[in-house]
């Protein structure tokens, strides 16, 4: 199954159908139908092919979200590119890997981010490119594609060594939109608000593709910005917001005269991309009326596991396998447990990428009797709801005793005064490691000692924080995971 049929539904059986508006300035909108974005990915077909590209080769894009990705996507996919998304808050080392790895013949950005960029590559400066492209033809050019054709070359985020480039098949984006318009009902009457950077797979194999293969409308803004929020909510009146945890906590701060018209509108919210905790979830159904969706996916699997559209949102899990999905939760011999035993989660189906970009060794690693291992920890329970307990390389080992660092999050982000909070495990001369909990608190609201209390009421002494290293803010990736390494020793 190759995507650009999929594409066709909306680029040309909606060709006159508006599609897409983005703000150019204050109180200005482009606006643009699928028959625009379709002319305008085949005019810079033809010019990148005259460029000299080739099916198989990369391209990647340094860019902020805007009209021009999405050109370059679907222009990709009609000429069998590979194309490279790259975050755009990475710098001088991160970007020196990925561009000597991914090997694209060029990288595709903006004036203001091109000083960036490495100088052994070639630099396209976007304005430039599409300019360029408007003299070219409008008629469509494409190449055949299937669904082992590789389309993106996308870096993890690199948590352990240097990140790995996964190699997402069209069959992967496919069957990965196909499931999500089918399980999350999204029709061509949606309208969607786009906050999501498209340089990671939560706003481009999900976002993107969703409003693609649907056909409903799109609103992109560059980032999310709080302050414009209630703004984008209010005008746009959008039914679909997929988001990131750290979005819906600042969703938390309007007032419920602004909140409760939103969620009256807001047909689904989904949540992604770093664990949401529940005490968000409830809040976010009192303010909104409103019950977010939270799912369960990966840059080398894009979706495996959500809550169901109809049915239980249960809050603390991402639910249920999803249609094309085989869940396994196995431990360190690599057999499967029962219910209700923590473990490693497993899966397999159509939507696990091809491997890592010239990784061989770290493929054979990932990859188990075609199951791939993610490194995640979790737990099923007896109906089948699985909830996450953090990444294996998060587990704290004390004293022989395996403590999940987000279960005592949990707690923790319970008690009154917290905002944020994330536990790690740090030496300890007698117990190997112990944990210690980092957190943004209200200091006027937070009491360490009654929080302190409520953990020794809930929790074995072995998973007792040693210490609160109080913080202004946890250093997070642009999808909001926090990264443990960056924390300061306690």
């Amino acid at each position: 199954m190759s995507l650009l049929p999929l594409f066709d539904n909306s680029l040309l059986q909606r060709a006159a159908q508006p599609a897409l508006e983005i703000e150019t300035a204050p109180a200005s909108l482009a606006c643009y139908t699928f028959g625009d974005l379709e002319v305008r990915s085949n005019r810079l077909a033809h010019l990148l092919r005259a460029r000299g590209l080739q099916a198989g080769d990369r391209l990647a894009f340094f860019l902020q979200n805007r009209i021009e990705v999405i050109d370059l996507w679907l222009a990709g996919a009609k000429l069998g590119l590979i194309i490279v998304p790259i975050n755009v808050l990475y710098r001088e080392r991160e970007l020196t890997h990925i561009v000597r790895d991914a090997a694209p013949t060029a990288v595709v950005t903006s004036r203001e981010l091109a000083g960036l960029i490495p100088s052994d590559v070639a630099i396209w400066e976007v304005d430039g490119l599409t300019a360029e492209a408007a003299a070219q033809p409008g008629a469509r050019i494409s190449v055949p594609a299937d669904a082992d054709t590789p389309m993106a070359l996308i870096y993890t985020s690199g948590t352990t060594g240097a990140s790995k480039g996964a190699v997402l098949t069209q069959g992967n984006f496919a069957t990965n939109g196909l499931t999500l318009v089918t399980a999350w009902a999204i029709t061509s009457a949606d309208r969607y608000l786009a906050t999501l950077p498209l340089f990671h797979v939560h706003g481009l194999a999900n976002g993107l593709h969703c409003w693609l293969f649907s056909g409903c409308h799109l609103r992109l803004t560059e980032r999310f910005e709080h302050a414009k929020a209630a703004q984008w909510f209010d005008e746009y009146r959008p039914s679909l917001f997929f988001g990131v945890p750290a979005m819906f906590i600042r969703l938390l701060e309007l007032p419920p005269e602004v909140a409760r018209p939103i969620g009256s509108r807001l047909r689904l919210a989904v949540s992604g991309s770093a664990p949401l905790p529940a005490e968000v979830h409830e809040k976010f159904r009192q303010l909104y009326g409103s019950v977010i969706l939270e799912r369960y996916g990966m840059t080398e699997t894009l979706m495996n596991i959500g809550n169901p559209y109809s049915g239980e949102r249960r809050p603390g899990t991402v639910g249920l396998p999803l249609a094309h999905v085989a869940v396994r939760i196995c431990d360190e011999a690599n057999a499967v447990v029962p219910d209700g035993t923590t473990g490693e989660v497993w899966v397999k189906g159509p939507n696990v990428c091809a491997g890592y970009w010239r990784r061989p060794d770290a493929t054979a690693t990932a990859w188990s009797d075609g199951w791939f291992r993610t490194g995640d920890i979790g737990v099923r329970a007896a109906d089948g709801y699985i909830t996450l307990q953090g990444r294996r390389s998060d587990l704290i080992i004390s004293g022989g005793f395996n403590i999940y660092p987000r279960e005592i999050e949990e707690l923790i982000l319970e008690q009154p005064g917290v905002r944020e909070a994330t536990v790690v495990g740090v030496p300890d001369v007698v117990r190997g490691e112990v944990p210690v909990a980092y957190v943004v608190v209200d200091g006027a609201v937070f009491d360490e000692a009654a929080t302190v209390a409520v953990l020794r009421s809930q929790f074995a002494s072995f998973k007792q924080p040693k210490k609160f290293v109080r913080m202004d803010a946890l250093p997070r990736t642009a999808l909001g995971k926090v990264q443990k390494r960056l924390l300061p020793a306690p």
